[in-house]
């Protein structure tokens, strides 16, 4: 099986974050979300992935490479514009060419990976297997009508949807995809659906299965999202301490800090990542924070947040909760007293506080 990674999407939920770099590239636990996707189907035992990319194709080339550090061979494939999830699968047939594959979106993290999926497909052989998740806003995904367990119809983003099943960002074909993405006309808004491709897989009687996912799954499209998902994923650490803590300082749970941080007279109270060279002075981080690396922080409170690297934060008076910074952030205090705080700061940004 080959895999297919969708990663050309502009990411205007996330704006200003996203005008500056691609938003599969935002860190969750301190990995590109990107990242994740590549190792659940490695770890399924794919090896050759392409990447389809667009406007932030040389970013995305940059930070993921060849593959070689993950045992994998990747591709890029260029998408002119973002004309929806079946028109990426058209224009890669030239690289699957025959063989089934899982399409994975780049800004999606699912529990446990894909591989129980892969195992499922391989064995049973259908002509797709769509992966669905119990949701409480189904109007903003792609939503499936299931009868006695079989799929029967799908819809995008329905106005009233028929179920709370939505379609998870992992899809698994054969060949027959490339039948159904020709023969489909774009929707109204000029995308070509996968939703509607799977249709016509169903209505032309084609063996397309579900299944519904047990564990967690997040989209991260949204701030809201993104900081759910590194909530979870730093929920599954362990302590773990390579950096170095003063004896001033108390780090308590799930913490972990990396080689060449440094804790200076602070309280670091997990799940938490501490990336390599940071500096926490005089401060302190709650639970479900990640920061970078090469941050700065002194006289702070900080809590349920993200902080990209090269970013300095010093004498906020007042705790910085549910908030995403971008990186070369500066952060600091003017006149004023400030009441309440919260972030999505894009790259290279530097404002004073009232």
């Amino acid at each position: 099986m080959k895999g297919l990674i969708l990663s050309g999407g502009k990411g205007t939920r996330l704006r200003p974050l996203t005008h500056t770099q691609a938003k599969q590239l935002v860190p969750v636990a301190n990995k590109p979300i990107l990242f994740y996707g590549i190792e659940a189907l490695v770890e399924s035992g794919i090896k050759d992935i392409g990447i389809v990319v667009g406007e932030t194709k040389a970013e995305i080339r940059e930070a993921v490479g060849n593959g070689s550090r993950w045992g994998a061979r990747i591709a890029y494939i260029e998408q002119s514009a973002p004309l929806g999830l079946a028109h990426a699968v058209k224009i890669s047939e030239g690289y699957l060419k025959k063989d089934p594959f899982v399409m994975y979106l780049g800004d999606n993290i699912i529990t446990g990976g894909v591989l129980p999926f892969v195992e499922r497909f391989v064995r049973e052989r259908p002509n797709s297997q769509i992966l669905l998740a119990h949701v409480p806003n189904p109007s903003e995904f792609g939503v499936a009508e299931l009868s006695k367990g079989r799929v029967v119809r799908l819809e995008e983003k329905p106005k009233k949807p028929k179920s709370d099943l939505a379609l998870v960002g992992v899809y698994l074909f054969d060949s027959t995809i490339f039948e159904a993405v020709n023969a489909i006309k774009p929707s109204k808004r000029n995308e070509l659906e996968i939703t509607d491709a799977i249709q016509y897989l169903i209505r032309k009687k084609f063996n397309v299965q579900s299944h519904i996912i047990d564990g967690w799954w997040k989209d991260t499209g949204k701030l809201e999202d993104i900081l759910e998902a590194n909530r979870l994923v730093l929920d599954s650490k362990q302590l773990c301490i390579e950096g170095s803590v003063d004896k001033n300082s108390r780090v308590e749970f799930k913490v972990v800090v990396s080689k060449g941080a440094s804790i200076v007279n602070s309280s670091i109270r997990g799940p938490a990542v501490i990336g390599e060279n940071v500096r926490i002075v005089n401060s302190y981080i709650g639970p479900f924070t990640s920061i970078d690396r090469d941050v700065y922080l002194e006289n702070v409170e900080l809590e349920h947040s993200i902080v990209l690297q090269h970013s300095k934060i010093k004498n906020i008076r007042k705790r910085i909760s549910d908030s995403l910074i971008g990186k070369n952030v500066v952060i600091e205090p003017s006149n004023g007293r400030p009441e309440s705080y919260q972030f999505m700061v894009g790259d290279n940004s530097s404002f004073k506080i009232h």
